[in-house]
């Protein structure tokens, strides 16, 4: 019984953390106005920057290996919004 409450817990706390907390997500494959089909990609959730990007330089894509290219928020003048007094 022991064991089967602990399982229990350890599923319970850990199951969604693994669930939701993940910084990217899939879009469909879809048909563009022109007729060019995109296929199918993984992305980062949209935010407020551009250095958690696969496409930002120092980030590489874990799917395919590429390094980013893409200048970070800090090469664009774009650094801390929030800056400490």
């Amino acid at each position: 019984m022991r064991i089967f409450l602990a399982l229990f817990l350890c599923f319970s706390f850990f199951l969604p953390t693994l669930c939701f907390a993940r910084g990217d997500y899939t879009v469909r494959g879809y048909y563009r106005r022109d007729g060019t089909y995109v296929r199918p990609h993984r992305r980062t959730y949209p935010n407020r920057t551009r250095n958690d990007n696969y496409t930002t330089r120092g980030n590489r894509n874990p799917y395919t290996g590429i390094p980013g290219t893409r200048p970070r928020d800090e090469d664009l003048g774009r650094g801390l919004r929030f800056k400490m007094r």
